[in-house]
């Protein structure tokens, strides 16, 4: 019989009765679990990590906060043959499992380390030093971070069902709040499994973690002005949630984080016998590859000097001739399906208006051929590369096909690549390929008030290069405009969205004294 997945609320797993909605394994169709419609009491569940988790993770200081994430990283790490298992159902190679799974464990344990050496055996963050206030020297002002008393509630998307949740629940629970986690349908399977292991493992004070597999109907209407919601997912829904009557009415924190027109530009100063060139043409062809291109940070738009653009093309399309589709089971398979078939139709109707001003250099949107697999049982797509002639073509810079597509787009100068990577309205991710460190610090200039992160690269550094779409828990992650305006990770920065800042003034021996 297949399962139903059920919730963790209130501190303890609950069935949920009435209708149900199938789950499909991505590349063969197969049910594979069921996810009902009603969930249990969201009221109840945000009240009781307000109540229970919230109290219990305030009375940890930062250091034993930090050793319980150490613990959790090495207990989930030990049921990782587990996760991949089932996250092979999601779609994903064992190549895009290390990226979530690997990656959100990975991401605990960087916080316990962090936290652990930096923060201290203490429960208030300081911001900044002491301000004198008076010319005596006998009063001053401090800035502190302090817990807030309410709930982290996250709302994550399908394609990264671990990564999603644990990046952020690890600086909420370093911060003292109780995380309620919201997952995507498509892929809850795999997230209640990680959540199940978590609760397994007693590592956790009653309350720091629930999870809801099912309608979110209730999580928004419920919060306060103490809570915070951190989403991911389309601009189009966090511009939604972000206006709701309740997180407008009283203030509640709200993060976003949402797809965009990632973009990679490869410098003037490059020619095809250049190993630039070939770091370049590997990095687009990762990009498509990686999670069948759903990823938030993957590349979008590769803008290439006009005097090479061909070559571009050419050495692209002989990288995705050699790609191996199928399964993701099988060894040999380098990409496996979109989440799911709704995921696949949403990919070609959206080619289907990029192809307004595009046109097709490589791959089919209605054909792919694949090993191990039904290529119509299963969520199939070929990788696409797409190229448009005009740098300034309004379609290339609005409709993102969130899976493998990839638009090459010719420029001419510096200013006009600046203008057209603008039209994005805002990306989480640029990158730049050069050798040139004057070209660098000018696209630099232009494009970082547009991007939340840039990287640039060259034969010098790619050897260590974590590459153009992985967000590293070290840096920031997130983006202006239709990138959702948000800030994730960042190392401990990532802490102060869960805590509050208060001005505290005093006699200067009392504020050191906090």
């Amino acid at each position: 019989m297949t399962p139903v997945l059920q919730s963790y609320s209130q501190g303890r797993w609950q069935s949920s009765e009435g209708e149900t909605s199938p789950l499909l394994d991505a590349s063969t169709g197969e049910e594979i679990a069921r996810i009902p419609r009603q969930g249990p009491d969201v009221a109840g569940m945000l009240q009781f990590a307000r109540k229970i988790g919230g109290p219990e993770l305030r009375k940890l200081t930062f250091t034993q906060r930090a050793a319980i994430l150490k613990d959790l990283g090495k207990y989930l790490f030990s049921h990782l043959d587990e996760f991949v298992a089932i996250s092979a159902k999601t779609g994903a190679t064992r190549r895009d499992t290390s990226v979530d799974v690997d990656g959100g464990i990975g991401t605990i344990a960087v916080y316990a380390s962090k936290a652990g050496r930096e923060l201290g055996d203490r429960t208030t963050l300081f911001d900044g030093d002491i301000e004198p206030l008076g010319k005596g020297g006998t009063f001053g002002g401090r800035h502190i971070y302090s817990s807030k008393l309410g709930v982290a509630v996250q709302i994550n998307a399908f394609n990264f069902p671990v990564w999603g949740m644990l990046e952020k629940f690890a600086p909420a629970f370093l911060a003292g709040m109780p995380s309620v986690v919201k997952p995507a349908s498509q892929t809850a399977y795999l997230t209640e499994a990680v959540v199940r292991r978590i609760s397994d493992s007693g590592l956790l004070p009653e309350g720091a973690i629930s999870l809801l597999c099912a309608s979110p109907n209730g999580l928004i209407e419920n919060l306060t002005s103490q809570d915070t919601v951190s989403f991911t997912g389309s601009a189009s829904t966090a511009q939604t949630l972000r206006s709701h009557e309740v997180v407008i009415g009283r203030s509640v924190a709200f993060n976003a984080e949402a797809d965009s027109l990632n973009c990679s530009i490869l410098g003037t100063d490059i020619v095809p016998e250049d190993d630039e060139f070939t770091i370049f043409v590997d990095q687009l062809v990762n990009e498509m590859v990686i999670k069948a291109g759903q990823k938030c940070t993957a590349i979008r738009r590769a803008f290439v000097p006009v005097s090479i653009i061909d070559e571009v093309a050419d050495a692209v399309s002989a990288r995705l001739g050699e790609i191996v589709v199928g399964n993701p089971t099988d060894e040999s398979v380098q990409m496996g399906p979109v989440a799911s078939y709704g995921q696949r139709e949403e990919v070609r109707k959206n080619v289907q208006k990029l192809l307004e001003a595009t046109r097709i250099v490589f791959g089919d949107p209605n054909k792919v051929k694949v090993v191990s697999a039904d290529a119509e049982a299963g969520a199939f797509l070929s990788p696409m590369l797409l190229r448009s002639d005009d740098i300034f073509a309004h379609q290339v810079h609005s409709v993102e096909a969130f899976g493998p597509v990839l638009t090459l787009v010719p420029y001419q100068t510096f200013g006009e690549v600046i203008q057209a990577a603008a039209m994005g309205e805002g990306s989480l991710v640029g990158s730049i390929v050069t050798t040139d460190t004057a070209l660098a610090k000018v696209l630099i200039s232009g494009l970082a008030p547009w991007h939340g992160r840039l990287l640039v690269v060259d034969s010098s550094s790619a050897a260590e290069s974590t590459g153009h779409g992985i967000a590293m828990p070290q840096m920031l992650h997130g983006g202006p405009g239709r990138a959702g305006g948000g800030e994730e990770l960042g190392g401990l920065r990532a802490m102060k969205h869960y805590m509050q800042r208060t001005a505290i003034q005093g006699n200067p021996n009392f504020l050191n004294s906090l």
